[in-house]
């Protein structure tokens, strides 16, 4: 189904893994495209809980965009290549309802720093390294590098990374705030699906708005109070908020059925 990627499901979590280790895992126009529609399939089908996100091999998550394909855009193409990879996938992630994880295995320098940002937390081996080093090549990130690592960082340590075009270590990026957790290379993928398993435990259209409301604070168009008041109406109307406050009631699990 795929050529760049391997797309496995497992207990309602899947993962997907950039497989192009011998780039890298580089981003190019087909890892772009299939990424866009592994997305889909992971927003789409209900088998599917929540994602993770990874690089073949020990080496790199993402270590950054194909460059032979910049050289023959001019300044229109260049701005559809950003559009078309912010619309496809980076975009997609972010908003994505259903949780959708970076597990970063080693280099996410520019596109995969990008790709890492654009989901909703990051797990790092120790072996994890991240950059945004664009200006090396005359540019910045296209891919929602600028507003993602000012978010995530703050706006200080965020312009040198992006000045300087220097690489920050797993250690540093949990210092950051960058990633949420750094674990041994062989234990990333089993601390990454534990924590989607504890979340997909929860009411699935409450995860949805914890991320469309936590998303809002960053979108200056939106009113995110406004947001949470109406989000919160919303599941409070909705069978698993009813099983939520009965379960409590009786002192039992909840059993949540994404109603």
């Amino acid at each position: 189904m795929y050529s760049s990627l391997l797309v496995e499901t497992v207990n309602q979590i899947a993962t997907i893994t950039i497989n192009r280790p011998d780039k890298l895992n580089a981003l190019n126009k087909t890892v772009i495209e299939e990424l866009g529609k592994a997305i889909d399939e992971v927003i789409s089908d209900p088998a599917i809980q929540s994602a993770i996100i990874t690089g073949s091999g020990p080496k790199a998550f993402v270590a950054g965009a194909d460059i032979s394909e910049f050289s023959s855009l001019d300044a229109a193409g260049g701005k559809a290549l950003a559009q078309k990879g912010q619309d496809l996938v980076f975009s997609k992630i972010e908003n994505s309802p259903k949780p959708i994880i970076a597990a970063v295995n080693g280099f996410a320098l520019g596109g995969g720093c990008e790709l890492a940002m654009a989901c909703h937390f990051r797990v790092a081996s120790e072996t994890a390294k991240f950059g945004q080093p664009e200006v090396n090549l005359g540019l910045i990130p296209g891919y929602g590098g600028t507003q993602r690592l000012v978010q995530l960082i703050g706006k200080g340590r965020a312009m040198e990374l992006l000045m300087t075009g220097n690489m920050i270590d797993a250690a540093t990026a949990l210092q950051y705030g960058l990633v949420n957790h750094v674990v041994k290379a062989e234990e990333l993928l089993e601390k990454t699906r534990s924590i989607l398993t504890l979340i997909n435990s929860k009411a699935p259209l409450a995860i949805a708005g914890c991320i469309k409301t936590a998303n809002a604070v960053f979108n200056e168009k939106l009113d995110g109070y406004a947001i949470e008041i109406e989000t919160f109406g919303k599941l409070i109307a909705t069978a698993d908020a009813k099983e939520g406050a009965a379960a409590f009631m009786e002192k039992r699990k909840a059993s949540f059925k994404g109603q």
